[in-house]
């Protein structure tokens, strides 16, 4: 049913928790009826220098939640920015129908984180510009 890289990252999920004094938070997903994700980042000189995610969820959102924050971890804002819910599946070898919809909780999120950062920082119009 699911993939060994789903497994592996639901077992051992990479960047959990919490970063005090975050650059940059989304959220996405609905915490009354199901699953919902929060994720912080750290950014130095525009590249993601830290990152880390708090989720609430089955496996597939767990380890599209990992998945999410290990392909962000290390890349220009922009360029992270542009992680989307099919690079998130095809990280993970896929995820069963039904559950596909997790991997766009990881891209929707840290599409906000971003926007949240640009936001703080008055440095948006790159990021605006993405959002058109």
């Amino acid at each position: 049913m699911y993939t060994d890289t789903v497994i592996q990252h639901f077992n051992n999920p990479q960047n959990v928790g919490i970063l005090e004094f975050a650059d940059g938070i989304g959220f996405a997903g609905d915490p009354n009826c199901g699953d919902y994700l929060k994720i912080y980042l750290k950014v130095k000189d525009d590249y993601i220098d830290d990152i880390k995610f708090q989720v609430h969820g089955c496996c597939a959102a767990i380890a599209s939640s990992s998945m999410t924050t290990s392909l962000a971890k290390g890349k220009h804002l922009l360029n992270a920015y542009s992680i989307s819910e099919k690079d998130i599946l095809e990280a993970l070898g896929g995820l069963p129908e039904g559950k596909e919809h997790c991997s766009l909780l990881g891209a929707l999120a840290l599409k906000k984180a971003i926007v949240d950062y640009a936001n703080k920082r008055n440095v948006s119009e790159n990021i605006e510009a993405l959002q058109d």
